[in-house]
């Protein structure tokens, strides 16, 4: 009883400690480019740490086309370490919603703190399994409304991310943009196999409405794909 008691003042120490160093960021009025650095990895003590398995390039590239949009809501598949959520959270001005199987309740009151002081974003994170039509359900009555971007970087493999982008994209509204990660074909990890959903559903797409974002043609794993929804 004393050691779990001993580990959650710990974990409350490390989560005021983050939120601390975030504030401090924030008041810094940083660049899309610091902002991408701190999601990279931002750090953290025990269990309590934030940070997102990208490349740079590739998230930069990413963050600038959502923030050109000017999003309202974003919606994201997958939240491993917080990273991506701690970025969408400075760009998006009503609500973010983060879906994970995996959402240790510690630092659900942390990551609901993530937006900038004065901004109007609220943080939500759902824990769940995305592929149950009543999960979708429960996400689309707290994101309230249409979404504009949705980031998908949960199941990896290909039965799974196929799963997510047919239950939620129709959440995305006309003019708005779909990113998956993980599209290159060769991947460090067993089960990576977004590559092969990626590129059966790009020769569906229109031309020019898609990019890719791949740091290097030859590199094992990582690389983004961005679509954009057609306007009606």
């Amino acid at each position: 009883m004393l050691k779990g008691l001993s580990r959650k003042l710990r974990e409350g120490a490390h989560c005021r400690e983050i939120l601390q160093r975030i504030r401090e960021l924030q008041a810094s009025n940083p660049s899309m480019g610091d902002l991408v650095d701190a999601a990279m990895d931002f750090g953290g003590k025990g269990n309590i740490k934030i940070r997102t398995v990208q490349k740079r390039s590739e998230i930069l590239r990413l963050a600038e086309a959502v923030a050109a949009i000017k999003p309202e809501r974003i919606l994201e598949i997958g939240t491993y370490r917080a990273g991506t959520l701690l970025l969408w959270s400075q760009i998006a001005t009503k609500k973010v919603v983060t879906c994970d199987i995996e959402l240790p309740p510690v630092k659900i009151p942390l990551y609901q703190q993530f937006a900038p002081p004065g901004s109007n974003c609220e943080v939500q994170p759902l824990k769940g399994d995305s592929h149950q039509e009543s999960f979708k359900q429960q996400v689309k009555q707290e994101i309230g409304g249409p979404v504009d971007f949705l980031f998908i970087d949960g199941d990896h493999t290909e039965k799974g991310v196929e799963q997510d982008y047919e239950m939620y994209h129709d959440l995305v509204r006309p003019g708005g943009l779909i990113a998956f990660h993980d599209i290159i074909e060769e991947q460090p990890v067993e089960g990576n196999e977004v590559y092969y959903f990626w590129k059966r559903l790009k020769e569906r797409l229109p031309e020019g409405s898609y990019d890719e974002f791949i740091d290097d043609p030859k590199q094992v794993g990582y690389g983004i794909s961005l679509v954009r929804v057609p306007s009606r």
